[in-house]
């Protein structure tokens, strides 16, 4: 626990502002009960209260309490404790899981680096591991922004604000909290990301301190470990803003520290079809979320990638490289070469390289080809990538009108448009073989000599 004074907050009660008990999820409360009726300070924080002020709809219900983890696992059956770099206590309830934080305090001053034997450890000014437990007002002034450190208090329904997150939310201002901006920045790179995210979620402003070192800081984000960048990005770009992201991203240097690759090449702009097909699929991503409909991580970096892609398979064309082994090989090298920067699992990797090793073998349409391409499991999303290109003026619209029309016809007109239905050139017949497999006196000869090797002779005669 800190030695120092805490700050006092402002503490605003429950008839001043707009957070109702009817708009939290169940089970939230439960833990927020359960852990008041054990002793122990219950609050619920973060985006939660965030969202709750602004009249939206949170995606999920945190609480932070000064119950160790230990402890928060003594009230509750049904939680796991988790993470060695942030320790944290799980409470399920079925599908829906409720995160609880023991409040935390840091025990390294920033800009120090080392290693604190109560569970905290800097190296150039990063976060490495931060379980030093503290106060509510430590755990307040620890978090990143002004508006997600906003406490909810259980026990008597008041919201409490130790860093001015209430006047930047009228605002619509996104604020770091602390003076030195870059230092918090350096304890955790994944801010930059995160301030791009708020801005775009939100709708708010970046505060212009903590908006202009980030062309600057973007190379921080080489130290993150690429395993907790793929979670990133996925809620940058699966979230419904993803197209307003990846502009703010590109604008900040950020993009390029992600996706050095695919930056590099949007970078040449050629004949605008990168740009293009980014931005097409990023925003048909956008529609598919803010209609419920469901989105996979596969298509989306076969999306961002796929300039890089395509560019390498056309140099191994160029040399000679049959198309197959082409497309094969520059699938492999980019994606290799991503996994350095944000690891993308196998699991979504291997339906990735599908949905470009498929784009060629569209463009194959005789005989019965495009019938085994329409069994394929990745086939529709192979569809729709081609969609996308014919779009962004990258193939010949003609080219996905074929397969579009193709789908809807029937077994008939299926035949007739990749010609299996033609008639095939009648075989020349050959000259009629005898009983031995010959014709005219060579089988005859055969035959003589087989019945006269069944007699017992040598068939000579």
């Amino acid at each position: 626990m800190s030695s120092t004074a805490d700050p006092e907050p402002l503490i605003v009660p429950r008839a001043e502002h707009s957070i109702s008990r009817s708009n939290i999820s169940q089970n939230a409360l439960k833990v927020l009960y359960r852990l008041r009726d054990a002793g122990h300070a219950a609050y619920l924080v973060g985006g939660g209260v965030r969202d709750l002020l602004l009249g939206h709809e949170p995606k999920d219900f945190d609480v932070a309490t000064d119950a160790t983890p230990e402890e928060v696992r003594q009230v509750f059956r049904n939680c796991r404790l988790i993470g060695r770099r942030f320790r944290l206590a799980h409470v399920f309830f079925g599908p829906e899981i409720i995160e609880v934080a023991t409040f935390r305090a840091s025990a390294i001053p920033a800009g120090q680096d080392g290693t604190d034997d109560d569970g905290a450890r800097t190296e150039n000014g990063m976060i490495l591991r931060d379980n030093v437990y503290g106060s509510i007002a430590e755990d307040a002034l620890r978090r990143d922004f002004t508006v997600n450190a906003l406490y909810y208090n259980i026990a008597d329904f008041s919201v409490v604000d130790y860093a001015g997150g209430l006047e930047d939310l009228k605002a619509g201002r996104l604020r770091l909290i602390g003076d030195d901006v870059e230092a918090r920045y350096r304890e955790d790179p994944v801010r930059m990301l995160r301030a791009v995210r708020f801005a775009c979620k939100l709708g708010f402003m970046i505060d212009a301190p903590c908006e202009t070192p980030l062309p600057e800081l973007a190379p921080l984000l080489g130290e993150v470990p690429a395993a907790r960048l793929f979670e990133e990005v996925l809620k940058l770009f699966h979230a419904g803003y993803g197209l307003h992201a990846f502009e703010k991203l590109r604008h900040y240097g950020l993009f390029a520290q992600l996706f050095p690759a695919a930056d590099a090449c949007l970078a040449r702009q050629e004949h605008e079809f990168p740009m293009v097909f980014v931005s097409r699929g990023l925003d048909n991503t956008d529609r598919r979320v803010l209609d419920g409909k469901s989105v996979v991580p596969p298509f989306l970096f076969a999306v961002l990638l796929w300039e890089p892609v395509r560019l390498r398979y056309e140099a191994l064309l160029d040399g000679g490289t049959p198309w197959a082994d082409a497309m094969a090989l520059a699938s492999h090298e980019v994606a290799s070469a991503q996994q350095r920067h944000v690891a993308i699992p196998k699991r979504f990797g291997m339906p990735m390289r599908e949905i470009w090793s498929l784009q060629p073998r569209l463009e194959r349409r005789q005989g019965r080809r495009p019938m085994a391409l329409l069994g394929h499991p990745r086939f529709r999303a192979a569809y729709d990538f081609l969609l996308l290109r014919a779009e962004a003026g990258e193939v010949d619209p003609e080219l996905a009108d074929w397969w579009t029309k193709f789908q809807d016809a029937n077994p008939g007109d299926r035949a007739k448009m990749t010609g299996a239905g033609k008639r095939r050139r009648p075989r020349r017949r050959r000259k009629p073989k005898d009983a031995a497999g010959g014709s005219g006196s060579e089988g005859s000869e055969r035959v003589a000599g087989l019945q006269g090797r069944a007699a017992g002779g040598d068939g000579d005669g």
